[in-house]
């Protein structure tokens, strides 16, 4: 059992955007910034639910490591979507009745629900919870397969300072955005007991990472 964090950031080292606006909510920063992995055949078909394009490179094969052998997630409520809909109890995320999860997801939350069970197969549960407390929950949870701390970025930072991340691959994108929520601050150092190795796509993503 490994876990394991997968990242979009820029070359600057940030992984949010600061663009947004009421009618482009995402902006224009995001796209992007996620551009080559939401390029790729496994986003479109594991996401989007389409058959077929997409591209097939390097950037793909990072994609469908993403999903590979994953039996549990842990997300913080903005990547969940409680911080835009924080009073929508109806509210079951962003992904429809078929989210690319299949697998249970623990959602870091200070405000609990009840755990909802997609027809897919993915069942949201919602902690308020330390990293190590929810670790130990999505490992029980994931009957010996990877867990993946899968975001936002200040949740995954929170697992990296407290040292409990296996594995780290970051796809680079090359382009600078200067401001919002930068990976690395804070964590000088990080890279020791871990050994690093890179690949670069044709696009210009470097895909970096960090092994125990």
């Amino acid at each position: 059992m490994v876990v394991r964090v997968d990242l979009n950031i820029s070359l600057d080292g940030f992984a949010t955007t600061t663009d947004q606006t009421p009618e482009n909510p995402f902006g224009e920063d995001w796209s992007r910034l996620v551009g080559p992995y939401t390029a790729t055949r496994t986003f479109r078909e594991r996401v989007l639910h389409e058959s077929g394009g997409g591209s097939t490179g390097v950037d793909d094969k990072y994609a469908a490591e993403y999903f590979d052998g994953i039996g549990a997630e842990i997300m913080g409520a903005g990547m969940f979507g409680l911080h835009n809909f924080p009073d929508d109890p109806s509210w079951q995320g962003w992904w429809g009745d078929e989210t690319p999860f299949r697998y249970p997801v623990f959602i870091l939350t200070h405000t609990t629900r009840a755990p909802i069970d997609m027809p897919d197969g993915t069942r949201f549960e919602f902690l308020a919870a330390s990293p190590e407390e929810a670790l130990e929950r999505a490992v029980d949870a994931a009957g010996g397969e990877d867990v993946r701390i899968g975001g936002g970025p200040t949740v995954v930072k929170a697992f990296l300072e407290a040292g409990l991340v296996d594995r780290i691959h970051v796809g680079i994108t090359p382009i600078l955005l200067g401001r919002g929520i930068n990976l690395w601050d804070g964590l000088r150092g990080l890279e020791d007991g871990y050994q690093a190795s890179a690949e670069a796509a044709d696009d210009g993503v470097t895909h970096l990472t960090f092994r125990r």
